[in-house]
C-alpha cells in the first residue's frame, strides 16, 4: 500500500512530510481538501499549522536558543524570593541598630527576640493561603500580587514610629515569604524536563542572594535606608513580572481547560519551535486527560469523597510522605541551625577570629559561600541530577560534623595525656572549627539545604501541587522554628561534641533514606514521575 503524505507548513518557509496514517491531526493553513488527510478532531491550536498529536514521536531535544525565554521567565519569577532571603537576614542587621542607645526606637531583649522569630511564625500562614489562591486565580497573577504585601511591609519599616510598626511589618513580611511558594510551582510548570532541575535550583540562588545582599548592605547602611532600597526592588520585580512572564500552561489546561491560551503560552516559552511546542502541549493535555478518567460525581458528598480519594492515590501520598521525611531530615540535621548559630558555635568550639575576621565579615563569608554553592548546585544539577547531589551533600555533612565532634573530644583530653605520647597539642592558633563550619555550610548548600524546596515542584502532581506545596513549606518552617528555638537550650544541656555526633548520625540516616526512596527527576516529565510512584506500589 502506498503511504500517503500531506504537507504541513510550520512557520513561514518550512515544510515537513507527515504520514497521514499515523493518527496525527493536522491544522491546515489556508490549504483545503488535501488528499489522504482526515481531521479526526478539532485542532488544539488555532493558527500556525501546529501538529497536535505527538504520541508516536521520540522526545525532541531542547536547544539553548529554544530555552532562552523560559530561562528569562524563571529568573523574573524567582526574583520575588529575594525578599524571602532578605527576611531571614534582616533581623541580624536590624536588632543591633535598634539596641544602640542613639536609636529612635528603643526595644527590650524580649521585643528583639519577637522581631527575629515572628517571621517564622507568620510564614506558614502565607504558604497555606497561596495554594488555593494560585489554583483559582493562576500562577502568574499570584506571582505578581505577592509583591504587594512585601511593598507594604517595607514602607512600614521605613516609616516606623515605634516597635509595633516593626512587629506589623515583620508579620506581613513573614506572610509574604510564605506566598513566594507560587514561584516554585510556576517555574516547575513552565520548564522543560531537562532544564527543570537547574531552573528550580535558581530559587535557592535568589534566596541566598537576598541573604548576601542584606549582609553586605547592613555593614554600612542604616536599616531605614535598607528598607527603602528593598521597597524599590519590590517595585522593579513587580513591573518585570507584568511585562515578561506568561501564564502557566499546566494551570490553563488543568484548571481552566483553556488549550488555546495554553498553546500561546507554550509558544512563547519555547521560542516558536513549533514541533517542540506541540509535543510539550500534548504532554500537558495527556496528563490532564489521565486525571479525568474517573467519572464526575453530581452529589456534593460524592464530590467530597472523590476529593479525599485523590490523596489516597499513590502518585499523591507517596511523594507527600517522601517530602515530609526529607524536610524532617533537613531541619533536624542542623542545616539551618549551623548557619543561625555559626559564630557562636565557632567561639564555643574554641577557635578565635583571626586575620581581620570579625562577626560581620564571617556573616558575609557564610552568605557568599551559600550563594556560590547554590549557583553550583543549580548548574550541575542539569547534568548530575538530584539524587547524586543529595548523596554528596548528606555524606559531606556527615563527615564534617563528625570531624567537628572529634575535634571537640580532642580539645577535652588533658595536656598531660598528649605529653605521655610525645604529641604536641597546640590548638590556640588553629582554624579547624572555622573550616568545619564553612565545609558544613558548603555541603549543605549543595543539596540538603536547597533541593528539598525544589522537589515540591517536581514530585507532586499538578492537581495537588498548590495545596500540598503550601502545606509542606508551612510544615518545614514550623519545624525550623522549633529546632532553632530549642538549640540554645540543647547547647546548655548537652556537651557540644555530642550534638555534632548526633548531627552526623542524622546525616547518615538521611543518606540512606535518599538512596532508597528518592527518585531521580532529571530529564523526567511529570508523567514519568507519576508512573514511578504507580509502579513502586505494584
Amino acid at each position: 500500500m502506498d503511504q500517503k503524505y500531506s504537507m504541513v507548513e510550520i512557520g513561514k518557509n518550512a515544510a515537513h512530510p507527515v504520514p497521514s496514517d499515523t493518527g496525527w491531526k493536522v491544522k491546515e493553513m489556508g490549504i483545503k481538501n488535501i488528499p489522504g488527510v482526515v481531521e479526526e478532531q478539532k485542532p488544539l491550536v488555532p493558527e500556525n499549522g501546529f501538529v497536535t498529536n505527538f504520541g508516536h514521536l521520540n522526545e525532541i531535544d531542547i536547544t539553548w536558543k529554544d530555552s532562552l525565554k523560559q530561562i528569562l521567565a524563571c529568573v523574573v519569577a524567582h526574583s520575588v524570593v529575594i525578599q524571602a532571603g532578605i527576611n531571614m537576614a534582616f533581623s541580624a542587621v536590624l536588632l543591633p541598630q535598634l539596641y544602640e542607645s542613639k536609636s529612635d526606637i528603643q526595644i527590650s531583649i524580649s521585643e528583639g527576640s519577637w522581631i527575629a522569630s515572628i517571621v517564622a511564625i507568620a510564614l506558614p500562614l502565607g504558604s497555606l493561603t497561596i495554594g488555593p489562591l494560585m489554583d483559582r486565580f493562576g500562577r502568574r497573577k499570584m506571582c505578581i500580587l505577592t509583591n504587594i504585601p512585601f511593598a507594604i511591609a517595607w514602607l512600614l519599616h521605613y516609616y516606623a514610629k515605634n516597635v509595633w510598626f516593626i512587629f506589623s511589618a515583620r508579620i506581613i513580611s513573614g506572610f509574604s515569604g510564605g506566598l513566594t511558594t507560587v514561584a516554585l510551582v510556576y517555574v516547575s510548570e513552565i520548564t522543560h524536563p531537562k532544564l527543570r532541575p537547574m531552573l528550580l535550583g535558581l530559587n535557592s540562588v535568589f534566596v541566598t542572594f537576598g541573604i548576601l545582599l542584606t549582609c553586605v548592605l547592613g555593614s554600612f547602611l542604616q536599616w531605614r535606608t535598607m528598607s527603602f532600597i528593598y521597597f524599590i526592588i519590590v517595585l522593579l520585580t513587580c513591573i518585570s513580572m507584568c511585562l515578561v512572564i506568561p501564564e502557566s500552561p499546566h494551570w490553563l489546561v488543568t484548571f481552566k481547560n483553556d488549550t488555546q491560551n495554553a498553546a500561546k503560552s507554550v509558544h512563547w516559552i519555547y521560542s516558536r519551535n513549533y514541533a517542540l511546542c506541540e509535543q510539550q502541549l500534548q504532554k500537558i493535555i495527556d496528563t490532564k486527560n489521565q486525571a479525568e478518567n474517573e467519572p464526575n460525581e453530581k452529589s456534593v458528598l460524592l464530590k467530597m469523597k472523590k476529593n479525599l480519594r485523590v490523596y489516597r492515590d499513590p502518585i499523591v501520598y507517596k511523594p507527600l510522605i517522601t517530602l515530609i521525611i526529607i524536610f524532617i531530615f533537613q531541619q533536624i540535621s542542623g542545616a539551618y541551625v549551623i548557619i543561625f548559630y555559626a559564630i557562636e558555635l565557632f567561639k564555643k568550639i574554641g577557635g578565635y577570629f583571626q586575620n581581620g575576621i570579625d562577626e560581620f565579615v564571617a556573616l558575609v563569608l557564610l552568605g557568599v559561600i551559600r550563594f556560590v554553592m547554590s549557583i553550583v548546585s543549580a548548574l550541575i544539577s542539569k547534568k548530575v541530577g538530584r539524587r547524586k547531589l543529595m548523596f554528596i551533600s548528606s555524606v559531606g555533612m556527615c563527615i564534617t560534623s563528625l570531624v567537628a565532634g572529634l575535634y571537640m573530644y580532642l580539645t577535652l583530653i588533658p595536656e598531660q595525656e598528649y605529653e605521655k605520647l610525645n604529641i604536641k597539642n597546640d590548638i590556640s592558633n588553629d582554624n579547624i572549627p572555622l573550616y568545619c563550619i564553612l565545609s558544613y555550610v558548603s555541603f549543605s548548600s549543595l543539596g540538603v539545604l536547597v533541593i528539598p524546596w525544589t522537589l515540591i515542584g517536581e514530585l507532586l502532581p499538578v492537581k495537588v501541587r498548590g495545596k500540598l506545596g503550601g502545606f509542606l513549606i508551612s510544615f518545614a518552617y514550623v519545624i525550623m522554628f522549633v529546632v532553632v528555638k530549642m538549640f540554645p537550650y540543647l547547647l546548655n544541656t548537652f556537651s557540644l561534641q555530642y550534638l555534632f555526633y548526633l548531627m552526623s548520625v542524622i546525616s547518615l540516616f538521611s543518606f540512606a533514606f535518599f538512596y532508597f526512596f528518592l527518585p531521580e527527576t532529571l530529564g523526567k516529565s511529570f508523567s514519568d514521575i507519576e508512573k514511578y510512584y504507580v509502579k513502586s506500589g505494584e
